[in-house]
């Protein structure tokens, strides 16, 4: 069963990126390019799924989740 699961792409500021995945807690992985870090990312989230089986916890879904945007004064 494939899974989709939303990630936030960030430049770092000595270059590469960073990805972190929000519905799985300290998921998070890097690379040198956007290319290598979805890669690294993928591989994150799989071991990350292994860890929830191993646990017999439940796979986190995006439909129960839910987002919003806020506006902060700077």
């Amino acid at each position: 069963m494939l899974r989709k699961f939303r990630v936030i792409l960030e430049p770092n500021e000595l270059g590469g990126y960073t990805v972190t995945v929000p519905l799985l807690p300290g998921c998070i992985s890097e690379g040198d390019t956007k290319e290598e870090a979805l890669r690294n990312i993928k591989e994150s989230v799989e071991l990350y799924i292994e860890s929830l089986h191993a646990d017999g916890e439940p796979i986190p879904s995006e439909e129960t989740t839910e987002e919003a945007v806020v506006e902060v004064a700077v």
